[in-house]
């Protein structure tokens, strides 16, 4: 088995002044910095422009969104941290996971959206991942970390078991190695992802979700277990949701050459043991999409949008 840590270990590349950081989003919160950030509550139109709308709510379904929110990029820090918050409460999933957090967002979202939310992080310093769990839907029974032995970025494996609806379901998120050259540890790290769904699917189904830095090929060479769905592929591979990470239309990074890639995934395993909840994926959209009045999008990633129906599996003993 794995071993499992409590915290990751930070990395060395982080320099980002966490004091300096967490005074800007605070001010920004408070409405005492520019305009552009916003105030602390409600979604208005001082930081996005209001167009881009969550389908209506089913209280059957299971919302979903994972998002790198590139909390290591210190441009318009505070005004992303903001636009982030008001993403969250405009769109209310059930279950959000987040990568690239840093501390100064942690404590942010902690102040918004902990009383609406049970949030699990993966680490307290450095960069890391977030769960947040909708407690009117979700009930958390445990967490841990699973640690990536041969990491040089601190990733890590954050995993959940909650209770939707009363049944039982296993929730994971992680941030894969990044950069073409760390495509060896990358690839590692989904055959370990891979064997921790495989050991929970028997009477449980998975649902996992992150910023895997995947390339197609590299998933091809190690190749998804029988029963892992990609749900992007399960759902047809809607072409308005093939680029999460796109710099042709996302201008946050500046490159040489343009990259598109679908580097943020969505994996669902459904259990194997009869009469187990199961989840069905209905609906995916990208989210972020609105470049802000600040000049930046929330993010340079966009963020997956996801609807699931709860479904419960029954052998038919007369067949």
């Amino acid at each position: 088995m794995e071993e499992v840590h409590a915290r990751q270990e930070t990395p060395e590349n982080n320099t980002l002044s966490s004091t300096s950081t967490t005074k800007m989003v605070e001010e920004s919160a408070a409405g005492n910095s520019s305009n552009d950030a916003g105030a602390a509550a409600g979604w208005g139109s001082d930081t996005v422009e209001n167009k881009e709308r969550p389908p209506e709510q089913d209280d059957n379904k299971l919302s979903f969104i994972t998002w790198n929110v590139d909390g290591l990029d210190g441009a318009k820090l505070p005004q992303r941290a903001v636009a982030l918050s008001k993403y969250l409460i405009r769109y209310s999933a059930d279950v959000v996971f987040l990568q690239e957090i840093i501390p100064p967002y942690a404590l942010f979202l902690h102040k918004r959206l902990s009383a609406a939310y049970t949030i699990i992080e993966g680490a307290k310093e450095g960069y890391f991942t977030m769960m947040l769990l909708k407690k009117s839907r979700i009930t958390v029974e445990k967490s841990g970390i699973v640690h990536y032995p041969a990491t040089r970025m601190g990733r890590n494996l954050l995993v959940a078991r909650v209770l939707f609806k009363g049944q039982k379901f296993c929730l994971m998120t992680s941030h894969f190695e990044s950069c073409k050259s760390s495509a060896a540890e990358r690839k590692r790290q989904l055959r370990l992802v891979m064997r921790r769904i495989g050991k929970a699917r028997e009477n449980v189904t998975v649902l996992f979700g992150g910023d895997t830095n995947l390339r197609d090929a590299e998933v091809a060479e190690v190749g998804l277990p029988s029963g892992v769905y990609d749900v992007w592929e399960q759902l047809g591979e809607p072409e308005h949701c093939r680029y999460t990470w796109d710099t042709e239309a996302n201008t946050n990074k500046v490159m040489q050459f343009p990259n598109r890639f679908r580097f943020d995934r969505v994996y669902l395993c459904p259990a194997t043991m009869d009469s187990v909840p199961q989840l069905e994926p209905d609906s995916m959209a990208l989210v972020g999409l609105e470049k802000l009045k600040c000049g930046c999008f929330t993010s340079d990633h966009w963020g997956i949008y996801c609807t699931f129906s709860a479904e419960w599996k029954c052998t038919d003993d007369k067949n």
